[in-house]
């Protein structure tokens, strides 16, 4: 289907047909993104869609090690340091 851009104020805009709309499973709002050099509108996704299976996707949780081992106090850590 081709449709025509229209001015609005400085931007430009088309209008989508109903029928599409409903097809598309539009609300208020849509998500909008290039693909490919392709402008996609895309129904608006609820925020943090996807994180559970993302988290889940990632394996089981592990305790991390610390990067270093700690060192030993120092001068500094028994004079001059306080809380």
């Amino acid at each position: 289907m081709k449709v025509q851009l229209v001015r609005i104020g400085n931007s430009r805009g088309i209008r989508i047909p109903e029928i599409l709309i409903e097809q598309c499973g539009f609300g208020d709002a849509v998500d909008l993104h290039i693909e490919d050099n392709r402008l996609v509108i895309a129904p608006e996704s609820a925020p943090r869609q996807g994180w559970k299976e993302a988290f889940a996707a990632a394996g089981p949780a592990a305790v991390d090690a610390l990067p270093f081992e700690p060192l030993p106090p120092n001068e500094f850590d028994d004079r001059e340091w306080t809380w």
